[in-house]
C-alpha cells in the first residue's frame, strides 16, 4: 500500500516562537541507497522538498537531521543533505574509531555536531560502544544522541553516569513497558539530569506508547514529569518522516503530535524548549530571524 504523507494542515492553536527548532527529522536522497546491514529507505524516499512542506506548516525554522539507519555508519547521504539544507541546520553523525581526526574535522566543518548511538534492531552503533564515542566527542565540544530500549535503562544507568559529553536521551526514553511517574527509572532519569549534561527528547511518542493517540498518556505521565523538574534540559522534535507508520491511515497529523507535547510543558517554558534548549544542546547561534534557506 502506498503511504500519502500529511504535508501541511491546519494552524497551531498554540502560539509558537520564532526560533522554533526541530531536533529530531531523517531525510533521504535518492543519490544514496540502502546499506546491506540496514533497513531499507521508506516508501517514496522522503526528502527534502517534503519537509520543507512541513517546516513552512508547522513554523519550523532551524532542524537536526539525524544519519538514517538505513545507511548505517555511512554520512555520505547526510553531508549531501546538509549541504543542500545550509546554515540553519546541524547533523547527527555515525561517529566510530575508524574515522581519523581530518575526517571528523572535516564532518564538523559541515555541519555535524554530534554522535548517534542506537541500540535497536537496525541501529549502527551500540550502547556498547557509547563510552568509545564519548572519547572522541568529548574534547571536540559535540553532544551525543543515544536511544535504546528504555526497559533496560537502570541496567545503563551507571553507564550513562560516566558519559563527559553532552547527551539526549532520545524518544522519551522509549520505555516499551509503560514506568510509573513515580517509579525508581524516573528518579535515577533525574539524577542524570542533575549531573548537567543530560537532556530528554520528546520526539515519535507513538513508538513507545500502549495507549496511544491522540494523548499517548502513558509517555505524557513520564514527560510531564520531567518537563515539571527539568525544562532546561527538553528539547523536541517531530521525528519526521515518522518510520514506524506503514500506511497512510496510520500516518501521524505533526501538528497534533507538536500541540501534544506541548500540553506536557507549562506554556511559559515552550521557548526554552522550542528555541534555547536546543542552541545550548546543538550550538545553534541565539535565533537572530534567519529563516530555512
Amino acid at each position: 500500500m502506498t503511504i500519502k504523507r500529511k504535508l501541511t494542515g491546519r494552524k497551531s492553536k498554540i502560539a509558537l516562537p520564532a526560533g522554533l527548532t526541530d531536533c529530531q527529522i531523517h531525510i533521504y536522497d535518492t543519490r544514496f541507497s540502502a546499506h546491506p546491514n540496514g533497513p531499507a529507505i521508506p516508501e517514496g524516499c522522503p526528502n527534502i522538498s517534503d519537509y520543507r512542506h512541513v517546516a513552512d506548516w508547522l513554523g519550523i525554522d532551524r532542524s537536526v537531521v539525524t544519519v538514517a539507519n538505513a545507511h548505517q555508519a555511512d554520512n555520505r547521504s547526510l553531508l549531501a543533505i546538509m549541504a543542500d539544507f545550509g546554515k540553519n541546520f546541524r547533523g547527527i553523525a555515525s561517529l566510530h574509531n575508524g574515522l581519523n581526526a581530518g575526517e571528523i574535522d572535516s564532518l564538523q566543518h559541515a555541519g555535524i555536531v554530534g554522535a548517534r548511538i542506537m541500540d535497536l534492531p537496525g541501529g549502527a552503533i551500540p550502547f556498547s560502544s557509547l563510552y568509545e564515542i564519548d572519547n572522541i566527542t568529548a574534547p571536540r565540544g559535540m553532544m551525543i544522541a543515544v536511544q535504546f530500549n528504555g526497559n533496560g535503562f537502570l541496567e545503563k544507568w551507571s553507564t550513562l553516569k560516566g558519559v563527559k559529553s553532552r547527551y539526549v536521551i532520545d524518544h522519551h526514553g522509549k520505555f516499551f513497558n509503560a514506568i510509573k511517574p513515580d517509579g525508581k527509572e524516573v528518579d535515577q532519569l533525574k539524577l542524570l539530569i542533575d549531573q548537567g549534561n543530560c537532556w530528554f527528547k520528546f520526539a515519535g511518542c507513538y513508538e513507545s506508547s500502549t495507549s496511544g493517540p491522540p494523548d499517548y498518556e502513558d509517555v505524557g505521565q513520564i514527560a510531564r514529569v520531567i518537563a515539571k523538574y527539568a525544562p532546561d534540559r527538553i528539547i523536541w522534535g517531530t521525528n519526521w518522516p515518522h518510520n514506524a507508520s506503514t500506511s497512510t491511515e496510520d500516518y501521524p497529523d505533526d501538528m497534533e503530535l507538536l500541540e501534544v507535547a506541548l500540553s506536557w510543558v507549562d506554556s511559559k517554558h515552550h521557548q526554552k524548549v522550542l528555541v534555547s534548549n536546543p542552541e545550548e544542546l546543538f550550538g545553534f547561534p541565539k535565533w537572530n530571524g534567519h529563516k530555512i534557506n
